[in-house]
C-alpha cells in the first residue's frame, strides 16, 4: 500500500471522527439544556435535524472512503453500494434544506416589526416541524433515483456505460438518462441555494440598518455589546457561507471528475474531503453561539430556583 493511500485514509478517518465527535457534543448540549429546563427555540428543532443529516453524510461517505483509501476495494456488494449512496444523498439533501430553513427562519425572526415579514413570525414558528417533515419526504423519495445506477465493482450487471468510483461503480442504460437524473436531483438544491443567498443578503442588510440605528448608543459610551439575536445571526451567516462555498466546490470537483475517463487519485481524494468538510465543521460553528446561550439559561434557572433571591427582588 502506498504511503499516499495511508495518509489519505488517516485524513479521512480523522475528519470523520472529528465530525462525529462535534455533532455528538452539540446533540449532547441540546439534550442537557432540555433536561435542565431551558426553553428551546423553534430554530433549535432545525439544528437537531441538521445534526442528523450531518451524521448520515459523515458515516455514509467517511467510512467507505476511509476503507477504500486503506486499500479495500470490494467490500460492498450491489445492495451495499445502493444503500450507501442513497443514505449519502438523503443526508446531503437534508443538509442543504435544513441550512436553508435555518437561514430563512432567522431572517423572519430578526426582521423589524414594521416589515411585511413580521406577520410571519408566529406562523413560521408553528410550521417549523411541518417544513422539516416535507424536506425529509422530498429527499427520501427523490434520492430513490440514485440506487438505480449504483453497482458493486466487478458486478456483472449489463450496463452500456460504467464509471469507477473506487469502491462502487455507476452506470446508465444510455448517455442521456444519467444527465436527466442529475438535473432532476439538482433542482431542489438550486432552489435552496437561491433561498440561502436571499436570506443571507437580507440578514446582512438588517444587521447593517440595526448598526446604524444604535450608533448613538456607542457615542454615549454605553456598552456596544451585540444582542443574542445578532450573535446568532452572524453565526448562521458563517454557517451558510461555509455551506455554500463547500457545496459549490464539491459540485465543481464532481462535475470535472465526471468529464474525465480516468480522474487522478489526488482529484478524487480532494473531492471526498470537500464533501465531508461541512458536516465536520458545522457543529463547531453552531457551538460557538450555544455557549453564551447556555450561560444565560443557567443564570435564569438559578434565579428562578433560588427563593431567597426571589424574595429580595
Amino acid at each position: 500500500m502506498a504511503s499516499r493511500d495511508v495518509a489519505m485514509g488517516v485524513v479521512c478517518l480523522s475528519q470523520m471522527v472529528g465530525g462525529v465527535l462535534g455533532n455528538s457534543s452539540l446533540l449532547y448540549r441540546y439534550l442537557f439544556l432540555y433536561f435542565t429546563g431551558c426553553r428551546l427555540r423553534p430554530t433549535d428543532l432545525i439544528v437537531k435535524h441538521l445534526i442528523a443529516a450531518n451524521f448520515l453524510s459523515l458515516l455514509s461517505k467517511g467510512i467507505p472512503e476511509t476503507m477504500a483509501a486503506l486499500g479495500l476495494r470490494y467490500f460492498l456488494n450491489d445492495i451495499g453500494c445502493k444503500l450507501v449512496f442513497y443514505i449519502h444523498r438523503v443526508g446531503r439533501g437534508m443538509s442543504i434544506s435544513t441550512t436553508c430553513l435555518l437561514s430563512v427562519f432567522q431572517v423572519i425572526t430578526i426582521c423589524p416589526r414594521t416589515s411585511r415579514w413580521a406577520k410571519l413570525k408566529a406562523k413560521a414558528a408553528k410550521h417549523v416541524g411541518l417544513s422539516i417533515l416535507l424536506c425529509w419526504i422530498l429527499y427520501t423519495l427523490l434520492s430513490g433515483i440514485v440506487p438505480m445506477y449504483m453497482t458493486a465493482k466487478g458486478s456483472k450487471t449489463n450496463l452500456t456505460t460504467r464509471k469507477d468510483l473506487r469502491f462502487c461503480s455507476v452506470g446508465g442504460v444510455n448517455k442521456s438518462t444519467p444527465s436527466l437524473c442529475v438535473v432532476l436531483l439538482s433542482l431542489p438544491d438550486v432552489f435552496c441555494l437561491g433561498l440561502m443567498l436571499w436570506a443571507s443578503s437580507s440578514m446582512i442588510f438588517i444587521l447593517f440598518r440595526h448598526k446604524q440605528q444604535v450608533q448613538h448608543i456607542r457615542k454615549n459610551n454605553l456598552s456596544p455589546r451585540s444582542s443574542p439575536e445578532s450573535r446568532a445571526t452572524w453565526s448562521i451567516l458563517v454557517l451558510v457561507s461555509t455551506f455554500v462555498s463547500s457545496y459549490i466546490l464539491s459540485c465543481l470537483f464532481h462535475f470535472y471528475i465526471a468529464l474525465l475517463d480516468n480522474p487522478s487519485i489526488l482529484l478524487a481524494n480532494t473531492a471526498t474531503l470537500i464533501a465531508v468538510f461541512f458536516p465536520t465543521v458545522c457543529p463547531f460553528i453552531l457551538m460557538s453561539r450555544r455557549s453564551s446561550e447556555a450561560r444565560l439559561c443557567f443564570a435564569w434557572i438559578k434565579v428562578t430556583k433560588s427563593p431567597k433571591l426571589i424574595m429580595n427582588m
